[in-house]
């Protein structure tokens, strides 16, 4: 039952996989041993930047609706709680057999490069849009 389940995650790669893999090639020729570590850190930053603006969003929207969840503080606590497990998620997975697999997936079959600079463009982006969402608090 759990081959079925490691086969299914292999047909279906996420697009944050497609990223880091695209990030790890890159890299690969120039940096060896570090290649692996900073595609860790990139897909992590991004999926931070992603968490933050919908945390943005749902803050502004929340203040909007005049509904008090939380403070700012305890939101500003839990943001980093989940930077925290979304990086410990992304070592855990990145790390270990899990990215072997894949990787060999992918190289049995032709996968699309990404252009690096746009992808270094998105975590930014993401930051930028999240920045001028909490300007409207």
């Amino acid at each position: 039952m759990q081959s079925r389940g490691l086969f299914f995650y292999i047909c279906c790669m996420t697009v944050f996989d497609q990223f880091f893999f695209s990030i790890f090639n890159h890299f690969k020729t120039k940096y060896k041993q570090k290649a692996n570590a900073i595609a860790v850190y990139y897909t992590s930053i991004l999926q931070i930047a992603i968490v933050f603006v919908l945390g943005a969003f749902f803050t502004v929207f929340s203040t909007q609706m005049n509904m008090s969840t939380m403070s700012k503080e305890k939101a500003w606590v839990l943001f980093v709680l989940i930077a925290i497990g979304i990086h410990f998620k992304n070592w855990i997975k990145y790390s270990g057999k899990t990215r072997m697999v894949l990787n060999a997936k992918l190289n049995k079959k032709k996968s699309p490069n990404h252009n690096v600079m746009l992808l270094f463009a998105l975590p930014l982006a993401c930051l930028a849009l999240g920045l001028i969402i909490l300007q409207a608090l």
